[in-house]
């Protein structure tokens, strides 16, 4: 069964079939800047390079590690990925990008993927909870209860931790997975470990007076807020709630920027819980590529 249905259905997120963006000859380049490396902005630079993306691409990780997924991005040959260099500034009337270690990147076209982070410090044992934050979450999640389900040979009983849009949708997809869900507001101090060995993710949950919830499996559906402090600083508008305010084709109050995934937010609610990443992915790509396209012409008359 499919995710919970999108406040957004009311909006076509169907992009129009687009030529690739290819330089015109005496055309400079076009190059496009991604701050961020997280799921969304490898969404993004994936389906650039499916729609034959002619220009170049330089993704702004703040990650030292190298990850599979952003190492088979780096591979190609029109994508830069430049690992531990985030952005920390951007001037979008010269259209450049400097990183915290002082690099500079020009663009023509600029994207900013740069996610969400937690309200809260993570609850001691979270990484043994199954997390709902964004709606791509619904098919791992769901994955997760079938493997409980047949291992327990029952309809599994759920905890379901949060407030707010993230936890309802949590819930919506709980039941369509055939789970028994048992929501809470409280936070609890602690998870409680499952028997060692075993396949089931948690045994319930400890708050702070000793109380506890036992279950199948625990979910966190927990607030999250857009990082959006690099666009604000930029004059980006932003969101009473967080997160750079789009339209319905990414594009940001400033010309020549764009965000995609939890940094960015449509009417008021963080993107991630609106739309799925590789939907997102596949609009933002051709609106980047019309834009290129238009960029290369208007340069070479």
């Amino acid at each position: 069964m499919s995710a919970p249905a999108s406040p957004l259905s009311s909006v076509t997120f169907s992009p129009a079939d687009a030529p690739s963006a290819v330089a015109t000859s005496g055309a400079p380049t076009p190059r496009i800047v991604v701050a961020g490396a997280g799921p969304a902005a490898q969404a993004l630079v994936a389906q650039l390079a499916r729609q034959r993306f002619a220009g170049s691409i330089t993704v702004l990780s703040n990650r030292d590690d190298s990850p599979q997924e952003l190492l088979e991005l780096a591979a190609l040959p029109q994508v830069s990925v430049r690992f531990g260099q985030p952005a920390s500034f951007i001037d979008p009337h010269q259209r450049f990008v400097t990183t915290a270690d002082g690099m500079e990147f020009s663009y023509d076209q600029l994207v900013i993927a740069t996610g969400s982070a937690p309200v809260h410090s993570p609850v001691d044992g979270s990484a043994r909870c199954l997390s709902y934050s964004t709606i791509d979450d619904a098919g791992r999640i769901g994955e997760a209860v079938k493997e409980v389900t047949r291992v327990l040979g029952r309809r599994p009983l759920g905890i379901l931790v949060g407030t707010g849009a993230a936890a309802g949708q949590a819930e919506a997809v709980l039941r369509a997975r055939g789970v028994r869900p048992i929501r809470t507001t409280l936070r609890p101090a602690s998870v409680v470990p499952t028997v060692a060995g075993s396949v089931l993710p948690a045994a319930g949950i400890v708050f702070e007076d000793g109380s506890t919830m036992q279950g199948d499996l625990v979910v966190l559906a927990e607030d999250r807020v857009a990082r959006s402090a690099l666009a604000a600083s930029a004059g980006l508008s932003t969101a009473a709630g967080g997160g750079i305010v789009i339209d319905r084709e990414f594009r940001t109050s400033v010309s020549g920027i764009w965000a995609i995934g939890d940094a960015a937010s449509f009417d008021g609610v963080r993107l991630g819980l609106l739309v799925a990443a590789d939907t997102a992915a596949d609009v933002c790509a051709t609106q980047l590529l019309h834009a290129a396209s238009a960029g290369s012409v208007s340069a070479a008359a």
